[in-house]
């Protein structure tokens, strides 16, 4: 006889994947999700992910289950947390979770090249439903992690085009930091880094034209630290 302490244990891998996307005018920090479609949660929106295969590593199983899902692939990925609370199942399962980044440019068009399923939609992180399992957990900590990874590092750089202007990069940190930033100070702290590398090109707009900018990919992005503390 097997006792309950002999259970087997599943392991599932899922994807918190981030894009700032336009709704209403204004962009917005959105996550793809997924309705289910059997029981447990039959019928309730979910992360998009899958179980993990014996003949692969966890990072070919997130990127796998992503495309099989949704049709999509990151721009950045990497693996957030492990979440194996004994109740977060009717089963034993531990989800081992990752986040990943997609620029809204290319959300679109990997979507119109792959057969997508239908049964996924784009969420306000800030307006989700309830959630399968224990997956409003999972995005608040991910949430939380890319708000706080905004302030020090190149994250945003996963979030936008190759090139842009100073505007639609502070455009960026103030949708995923989720409040505005002083504009003076963005430009001072930016400009004067060598993270970023000013091109020939302008960008037209309700005022003077933009300079276009391109990140230095052999620098690392100056400290935020002030923008988010601004």
């Amino acid at each position: 006889m097997t006792s309950a302490t002999d259970e087997p244990i599943r392991v599932a891998v899922s994807t918190v994947i981030f894009s700032v996307r336009s709704r209403d005018d204004r962009d917005v920090l959105m996550i793809p999700l997924v309705r289910r479609t059997r029981d447990p949660h039959d019928g309730m929106w979910a992360l998009p992910g899958g179980w993990l295969r014996s003949v692969e590593g966890l990072d070919d199983a997130a990127r796998r289950t992503l495309a099989e899902t949704t049709g999509l692939a990151p721009n950045w990925l990497e693996q957030l947390y492990s979440f194996g609370d004994t109740d977060r199942s009717p089963t034993r399962v531990v989800s081992v979770v990752y986040w990943a980044l997609l620029r809204s440019d290319l959300v679109e068009a990997q979507r119109a090249g792959a057969d997508a399923p239908e049964n996924v939609e784009w969420h306000d992180v800030d307006a989700l439903p309830p959630l399968a399992f224990d997956h409003n957990r999972i995005v608040d900590y991910a949430v939380w992690r890319l708000r706080n990874k905004a302030g020090y590092s190149r994250i945003a750089a996963a979030l936008l085009p190759d090139e842009f202007t100073l505007a639609e990069l502070r455009g960026v940190y103030e949708t995923v930091l989720g409040r505005r930033l002083d504009p003076s100070n963005f430009r001072r702290l930016l400009e004067g880094s060598e993270a970023l590398v000013p091109t020939e090109e302008f960008r037209s707009g309700p005022h003077r034209p933009a300079r276009i900018f391109r990140y230095n990919a052999d620098v690392d992005l100056a400290d935020l630290g002030p923008l988010a503390r601004d």
